[in-house]
């Protein structure tokens, strides 16, 4: 009889104890989970501060983009033709015959 009271009260003290170590290990986790969540949180906020920022930033360009069109002179006069856009130019090419670029 005593040691089966024995063997209770030992195997009682084992599930205290490890009853004990569930519950750290819980409290740990929500711990964790609670951290997280608040860094969540935070990254969160930074990104709407960063979409209403990109948000206003679109606003002023779509509007200084409308004020300027009526005013472009690209977008108002008729485009060149295609043999103004593809000549050859020579005005940043050096003048061979001048004298600083002959040896």
């Amino acid at each position: 009889d005593s040691s089966d009271d024995m063997r209770k009260v030992q195997r009682r003290e084992k599930n205290r104890i490890a009853a004990q170590k569930s519950r750290l290990r819980q409290t740990q986790k929500a711990d964790t989970l609670h951290l997280e969540s608040e860094d969540l949180e935070r990254q969160n906020a930074a990104l709407r501060r960063e979409i209403k920022q990109l948000t206003e930033e679109m606003k002023h360009f779509t509007s200084m983009l409308s004020s300027h069109e009526p005013l472009c002179s690209i977008l108002t006069s008729p485009p060149p033709p295609p043999e103004v856009l593809y000549a050859t130019h020579s005005f940043h090419q050096p003048h061979i015959s001048s004298p600083r670029f002959q040896h």
